[in-house]
């Protein structure tokens, strides 16, 4: 039995409103869930006494969240995103890895020309 975590839609056109839910893989979006784990709500909310930035609205229990990870649920894509923003999990893509990489990269290419230019 895979677990997924993932977003299930509610709300109206044009005014999305997610369920975050654990639920089988193989299951349909709006199917009945395992367990309802928290609410977001894509759309921007403006900031308290308009200062700052707008937010968007995520209210989730972090503990079961925890407990299904812990257990083997896999998230989806956009589950990935709204856990590692909350501080669940480690993001997918960061500025910094793919700039690690990239230089892991160079540094390579460069060993491998100068072991090209001492084999001549």
């Amino acid at each position: 039995m895979v677990l997924k975590i993932r977003l299930a839609r509610f709300g109206k056109r044009n005014a999305p409103f997610y369920n975050i839910v654990v639920a089988q893989a193989r299951t349909a979006r709006n199917s009945k869930p395992l367990e309802v784990l928290g609410t977001y709500d894509p759309i921007p909310k403006p900031a308290p006494q308009g200062e700052g930035k707008p937010f968007k609205d995520i209210k989730m229990d972090t503990a079961r969240a925890k407990y299904w990870l812990g257990v083997g649920a896999q998230p989806s894509e956009p589950m990935w995103r709204l856990l590692s923003m909350i501080g669940l999990m480690e993001p997918k893509y960061s500025i910094q890895k793919m700039q690690q990489a990239e230089a892991e990269q160079r540094a390579a290419r460069k060993e491998e020309a100068a072991d090209a230019s001492e084999g001549r």
